[in-house]
């Protein structure tokens, strides 16, 4: 994961999913608060946003969990 101070192509790529699942978890809130502000709320919508959030979760743990388990094995 990591080397000596350079990061790891996978590093890259799991930041780059975390910074992209944010501004798709982002754009669902706002499509859900749309969604369920009009007179007739679509419910379902509600749930879209926990697809993003769990890439976020994901992501996020792998991001903290690297180093430190770098560390160890090294």
């Amino acid at each position: 994961m990591y080397v000596r101070g350079r990061r790891s192509p996978v590093i890259g790529r799991a930041r780059q999913v975390h910074r992209w699942s944010g501004v798709v978890f982002t754009l669902a809130v706002l499509a859900t608060i749309v969604a369920l502000s009009l007179p007739d709320p679509i419910v379902w919508v509600s749930y879209l946003p926990l697809i993003p959030l769990a890439a976020l979760l994901f992501t996020g743990l792998f991001m903290l969990v690297s180093p430190i388990r770098a560390r160890r094995t090294a």
